[in-house]
């Protein structure tokens, strides 16, 4: 299936771990994204909480996610659950949202930025700039929560 370019817009992606959520914005033009601090996992109630905040204060209008897929591109275990968390949030939030697969973004964003052994929550947050910077290039454009679905 063939995505087309998105239209920018002010969106926060997520990389979604079992401990930590990594985030990164991009201006309404699509030409800035900003690694932003990471989120330690708590209830989703609080996570949503703490991502309600962040999302009114940066004007957000879409969501991106990060599935990590195997190889081949099929789903995993971790995917799943991300998958299941993405659309549960970007329903809490009424944002539509995107996939995009972030398969190697780990190894890609700490060989980037010598992450090897961050357990800050700083590698978590450029993975997730790296998905968003993926998005911005390749789409797929935003779409609502029940509409949404990896290509």
């Amino acid at each position: 299936m063939k995505t087309t370019k998105p239209k920018p817009t002010s969106i926060i992606s997520f990389d979604i771990g079992r401990k930590r959520i990594g985030l990164a914005g991009c201006d309404p033009m699509g030409i800035s994204i900003t690694s932003l601090p990471s989120i330690n996992r708590g209830k989703f109630i609080d996570d949503l909480k703490t991502l309600e905040f962040i999302c009114l204060q940066r004007k957000v209008k879409g969501l991106v996610f990060g599935l990590p897929l195997d190889e081949e591109g099929m789903h995993t275990t971790q995917s799943k659950y991300c998958e299941k968390y993405g659309q549960k949030m970007g329903k809490a939030l009424g944002l539509p949202i995107a996939w995009v697969n972030e398969h190697s973004s780990t190894w890609a964003a700490s060989e980037q930025h010598q992450l090897h052994s961050d357990r800050t929550g700083r590698l978590d947050s450029e993975c997730a700039a790296l998905l968003l910077e993926q998005w911005l290039r390749e789409g797929p454009e935003l779409k609502p929560v029940h509409m949404a679905s990896f290509p």
